[in-house]
């Protein structure tokens, strides 16, 4: 157990640089015109079998795109980010990713990624959602970050694996996802980890 003296709470309200660059992607604020490029993906069985929401019709997706293009600041506690996922080399907006301050006072977060199937295969999911953790451990000083899957979502469990994050937990049969009772599992990860993965030595 870390029994480091907590720091002050995170830097409220943030707004990260945008675009925020990895090595191949741009993280940006959604946009009206991401509309086409969003319920490509969203809108797909395939897709939305895992997530707490049904494939997207025109609608729900134009009501996506219209809500989370104004989460670009984190002002307290339950407030996210959620980003579109551009390929820089093409232009090309290949998914969103979600980064939501669970806790400002106990310094907690949590990710979350959707991408077009097309183009897995090729480590952008992982490298968008290091990004995120970056963004969380480095810029905000969080002290834990999580994400939650359906348990039956193997692929996205060896992707947070990938990342570093350790599984936690399995609360039983606690979503209704496909028409069944499926297990949520919780991947995690905490400052200490990260800062030890960086290559850095732990510092508050």
């Amino acid at each position: 157990m870390d029994t480091s003296p907590a720091p002050a709470t995170p830097p409220l309200p943030y707004t990260p640089d945008y675009p925020i660059r990895t090595e191949r992607l741009d993280l940006r604020p959604v946009t009206h015109d991401d509309f086409e490029a969003i319920h490509a993906y969203r809108s797909r069985p395939e897709v939305s079998r895992y997530l707490y929401s049904r494939p997207f019709d025109e609608a729900a997706s134009r009501d996506f795109v219209a809500s989370r293009s104004t989460r670009t600041t984190l002002r307290e506690s339950g407030d996210g980010l959620q980003l579109a996922v551009v390929v820089r080399d093409s232009g090309a907006l290949i998914g969103d990713v979600t980064f939501v301050c669970k806790s400002s006072a106990h310094r907690q977060g949590r990710i979350g990624y959707v991408f077009h199937p097309d183009h897995a295969g090729h480590g952008y999911a992982t490298e968008a959602s290091r990004a995120l953790l970056k963004l969380g451990f480095e810029e905000l000083k969080l002290h834990r970050i999580q994400a939650e899957l359906d348990g039956r979502n193997t692929a996205s469990a060896r992707l947070l694996e990938r990342l570093g994050m350790r599984r936690e937990g399995q609360p039983r049969e606690n979503g209704f996802l496909g028409g069944e009772w499926s297990d949520e599992v919780i991947y995690a990860m905490p400052a200490r980890e990260w800062r030890v993965q960086q290559g850095e030595k732990w510092r508050a």
